[in-house]
């Protein structure tokens, strides 16, 4: 895939197209009209001063040479129109001009006006050395120039404009692409948030539990200091998977590992499954399982907690909430991020002392 930006094609674009074509114009110009040797090289010195800017307007830069380039080229012109008796000179003011005017950050139209009246004025002064033929002076020296430049100029300004957009579409890509970079920097502090937060809260427990255990049941201290060595190590493990983008949540796996920790909290468990999980809706409802056991565990004084599975949602309710309003929980707010951008709703309510988190997925229904 070319990964070149479209600004930097248009160069190349414009470089192969157009050089070899203002060079073939450049050798008639000063082929045409010169007389003598130091003509050719003062006619050559205003093309060689029209090709710079136009290389350097294709680089987007011609600002930076304008004035060198307007003042050699502008300096060619009368040099032509009296002393060489030459029209074709206009070539390097009218294309510098063409090329600078456009790109001004302001009064654009007066200088593309100033430039068509240059032209004009200079080649006028024609009839200052020549009065033989004035009405072909004057169409050679005046109108033939003066519309050329000014047909010219008027294309340009929609040739800015149209690199405008480009300009624009290639910044809306890189922010596009930065964007995309934080999406993903925030979805794996979050993911990673699941992961550890989740796990040394239920460390803890288990190991609070181990030690009121050691001294009454030691075979059952032991089973849990070995169920937190086995959880450190599957920690290890889905942290190494999303690391290298391999993580992927089980509804059952966390299901049942819900179960087993409120049961440890001296929590009773019910669950009612309404209908079998879509499986692409089963990494999402799991999500929101984790995050809502991890609450649960860390927030409430829950003694029941029951846990409603459909197709596409998920309901979890305890009743361990305090009957005053509960503290911000920004794990909540990162999880109804998640559902949202997975297309569903998160739904939280408090009431009676019960805690209600719920989750579905209409967007993945409909597809």
């Amino acid at each position: 895939m070319d990964t070149e930006p479209a600004k930097g094609q248009l160069r190349k674009l414009n470089l192969t197209m157009f050089v070899p074509l203002l060079v073939v114009g450049g050798v008639i110009v000063v082929a045409s009209d010169s007389r003598t040797w130091w003509h050719a090289v003062v006619l050559s010195v205003g093309v060689v001063a029209a090709l710079v800017a136009f290389v350097r307007w294709a680089a987007g830069e011609v600002l930076r040479v304008a004035i060198p380039c307007l003042v050699i080229t502008a300096a060619v012109w009368p040099f032509s129109v009296l002393l060489v008796g030459g029209s074709s000179a206009f070539f390097g003011v009218f294309l510098v001009g063409s090329l600078v005017v456009p790109q001004l950050p302001r009064h654009r139209i007066a200088a593309a006006v100033a430039l068509v009246v240059y032209i004009a004025a200079m080649g006028a002064s024609r009839l200052l050395v020549s009065h033989e033929d004035v009405f072909g002076e004057l169409v050679s020296f005046v109108f033939v120039p003066a519309a050329i430049t000014a047909v010219v100029l008027g294309l340009m300004f929609p040739n800015k404009r149209f690199y405008d957009v480009v300009k624009e579409l290639e910044e809306s890509r890189e922010r596009e692409a930065e964007l995309a970079v934080i999406r993903e920097r925030v979805r794996f502090a979050s993911d990673l948030h699941d992961i550890q937060g989740h796990t040394l809260h239920v460390v803890k427990l288990k190991t609070a539990l181990a030690r009121k255990l050691v001294d009454i049941d030691a075979e059952r201290a032991k089973q849990e200091l070995g169920e937190i060595h086995a959880l450190v190590a599957d920690t290890i493990t889905q942290t190494k998977e999303l690391a290298y983008a391999q993580r992927r949540l089980n509804l059952s796996a966390e299901l049942e590992n819900a179960r087993n920790l409120f049961e440890a909290a001296g929590i009773r468990v019910r669950v009612d499954r309404e209908a079998d999980v879509d499986p692409e809706a089963g990494r999402l409802l799991g999500q929101v399982l984790r995050e809502t056991t991890t609450n649960i565990l860390r927030h409430a004084q829950a003694t029941r907690v029951r846990i409603t599975l459909s197709e596409w949602s998920i309901g979890i309710v305890n009743d361990g909430a305090p009957r005053t309003p509960l503290p911000e929980l920004r794990g909540l707010a990162a999880l109804e991020q998640r559902v949202v951008a997975g297309g569903g709703e998160l739904t939280v309510e408090q009431k009676d002392g019960r805690f209600v988190t719920a989750a579905s997925f209409p967007g993945l229904e409909e597809r």
